[in-house]
């Protein structure tokens, strides 16, 4: 992969979930190398030479799933995929976001630019055109076990059909494809049900939700490190050397930013020695959040690797003087559902710690603090209730992370027995980071009250700029207010990547 600022081109090398996210989150635009428009043409040609020589293929002279016996005379294998693409968009509920619909995009044509689907180049370059002319199909939310159907609503908008976001408006995809200066799409053999099949639905969300989780990682060791400040925390558990006697990845990089961040406090200099030890909340970040990190680093992994994985069924193998088709279940989204899970996991942990934080912050018999950070409490209620906000987020991401992949029901007559539900993984990853965002939105504020009884000017460097950070957008208080938009100014400020 190379680009320029507003380029991704992908050449044939290795694809990065970083590339998903600029084109479908920072619309850069997707261009495909000559080597790849090779591999396509190539898979193509194979899959013309078996409907002219009437071989018999999976999902290109065959029906499909359990219809997969059924052999269909060649006039019949281009209706054949248009009926895939309009009985498979059988979504329902509320649409994706724009964003999420273009990283499935994006992760479909990672598919095919390994050159075994078959697809043409036809197709690709139509699927290209919706990305970088920002026409976004509108695609229900919820309908999949794994795949299928968000990828054949997106497909819709290819043959002129289903709806559409374009230049700030929803409209028809066919009005779209005119103003665009586009035609609908014909489909041939097999390519309906390339459309509809692999895992570009749970690798293209999981891979915004994994620069999400980035931020989110970063975010919550400098404000645990305010909240570890703030509380007084006792620095042995933050020592180089005993943390080395745990040499797990994860521990040593929260531990050393943690360090970096609270580098110079004159406020915990004034403070060791007056505890044995603190709550685990605030000695087991470096355990805690480093054990989420370790999770991070594997869900990152799976993505890359599907990123570069073939997960089309059947497999176009070999050239056009000697090819094979092969049946098999690459589309299986096992691998990238665990992995979602366990990130869904890890997010559910950094929010259930960053709540404990935060209520230790409001408790005065904990704290030293004014109970519940307001100078007349009693009165005045202070951030009491914005705790009960983050025990119901934290509530909510407990269910939102029982894994999914744990789930299983059997469609398509006893053909598809298995399931991975993987792009529900996906989908309930990205209402736990949402989740957790707000909640250490709402540990920042506390933490960043807090402070203010204290002494900013005693501070450490890192955590005084992040002080400063979000008093430039929640200012402090002394008697009640509105605290909602407080709450929507701190989380859209976790949006982006931290100062450190």
């Amino acid at each position: 992969m190379s680009e320029s600022k507003n380029t991704v081109l992908w050449q044939g090398q290795e694809i990065i979930w970083q590339d998903v996210v600029k084109v479908a989150r920072h619309h850069s635009v997707l261009q495909l190398s000559e080597t790849i428009w090779q591999r396509i043409h190539q898979s193509h040609d194979i899959v013309q030479q078996i409907v002219t020589s009437q071989t018999r293929a999976y999902g290109i002279t065959t029906g499909l799933g359990a219809l997969s016996d059924v052999v269909l005379d060649s006039d019949k294998l281009s209706q054949l995929s248009h009926n895939t693409i309009q009985s498979h968009a059988c979504g329902v509920g509320e649409p994706l976001t724009d964003e999420q619909t273009r990283a499935i995009i994006c992760a479909a044509i990672a598919n095919y630019s390994h050159g075994h689907s078959g697809i043409s180049a036809d197709v690709v370059k139509a699927l290209l055109a919706l990305l970088n002319l920002q026409i976004t199909p509108i695609v229900p939310s919820q309908g999949s076990v794994g795949y299928l159907t968000h990828m054949a609503h997106i497909s819709l908008a290819l043959i002129g059909m289903g709806e559409v976001h374009y230049q700030n408006q929803r409209m028809s995809a066919e009005q779209a494809l005119q103003l665009a200066g586009l035609k609908p799409v014909t489909l041939g053999a097999k390519e309906g049900l390339s459309l509809v099949n692999g895992t570009p639905c749970m690798t293209g969300l999981a891979s915004l939700a994994l620069a999400d989780a980035s931020m989110l990682l970063n975010w919550a060791d400098i404000i645990g490190a305010m909240s570890f400040e703030s509380l007084k925390g006792q620095l042995d558990c933050l020592d180089e050397q005993m943390l080395a006697l745990k040499p797990n990845p994860g521990i040593q990089t929260v531990g050393k930013r943690i360090r970096e961040c609270l580098k110079g406090s004159q406020i915990l200099s004034q403070c060791q020695g007056i505890r044995t030890q603190d709550a685990l909340s605030i000695r087991s970040m470096p355990q805690v959040h480093g054990a989420c990190r370790d999770q991070f680093e594997h869900c990152e992994k799976q993505i890359n690797c599907e990123l570069n994985s073939v997960t089309d069924n059947p497999l176009i193998l070999g050239s056009a003087q000697q090819w094979r088709v092969i049946s098999q279940a690459h589309p299986h989204g096992e691998s990238i559902a665990m992995a979602t899970d366990l990130l869904a996991i890890a997010l559910a942990e950094i929010g259930s710690m960053s709540e404990r934080r935060l209520d230790r912050l409001l408790n005065p018999l904990v704290s030293q603090l004014p109970a519940f950070l307001v100078a007349e409490p009693g009165v005045n209620s202070g951030m009491m209730i914005a705790q009960y906000t983050a025990a119901s987020l934290c509530a909510d991401n407990k269910a939102a992370a029982q894994p999914a992949v744990l789930d299983n029901y059997v469609t398509s007559a006893l053909q598809e027995d298995h399931l991975s539900f993987g792009t529900r993984s996906a989908l309930k990853l990205h209402s736990v980071v949402a989740n957790t965002r707000h909640i250490l939105a709402i540990e920042y504020i506390l933490a960043a009250q807090a402070v203010e009884f204290i002494g900013p000017d005693l501070m450490a460097t890192g955590t005084f700029v992040a002080w400063q950070h979000i008093r430039e957008k929640v200012p402090s208080w002394q008697s009640d207010r509105w605290l909602a938009p407080d709450i929507d100014s701190a989380t859209s400020l976790l949006n982006y990547p931290s100062m450190m």
